[in-house]
This record gives C-alpha cells, sequence and structure tokens, in this order.
C-alpha cells in the first residue's frame, strides 16, 4: 500500500487560500499558482459563476484581499469545483 496522497490541484489550493479569515491577494494567488493576473481574474470570475460569494476587501496595507464568504451548497465534502 502507498501513503501517497494525490497532489492538490492549484484550484484546490486557491479555494483554500481564499478560505482564509484574511482571504488572499491576487500576488498572493499568482505566487503559489503561478499564474497569471488575468487568469487570478478569470479563474474568480469562474469561481461567482458556481455560486461562491467572494467578499472585496482592502487591507490595512492598501492591498486588495478576496475571501469566500460563502461555498455554493453544490460543492462536494472534497473541495472540487
Amino acid at each position: 500500500m502507498s501513503t501517497e496522497s494525490k497532489p492538490q490541484t492549484k484550484s484546490a489550493k486557491v479555494i483554500t487560500l481564499l478560505s482564509r479569515a484574511k482571504g488572499a491577494t491576487i500576488a498572493e494567488i499568482c505566487k503559489a499558482t503561478n499564474w497569471q493576473q488575468h487568469s487570478v481574474r478569470a479563474f474568480l470570475t469562474s469561481l461567482r459563476k458556481k455560486d461562491f460569494v467572494l467578499a472585496r476587501e482592502q487591507r490595512g496595507d492598501d492591498a486588495t484581499a478576496y475571501r469566500i464568504t460563502q461555498n455554493p451548497s453544490n460543492l462536494d465534502a472534497k473541495g472540487a469545483v
């Protein structure tokens, strides 16, 4: 038996970042996924279309952070989108 776990997808990484209390900035998501800014913004749009509710908040360091405030009811337990 192998104890190797399945590699985490970039989508799951982003959802984890956005689920934090402080959320995540576009720059943080770019760094975690190696995506460009326009790709991150497109992914955020796709989450909204999948009924995620995202809050856009201003951080104290003048960065704009995005945070998931509500997951869609049809999201499975593994966090797959």
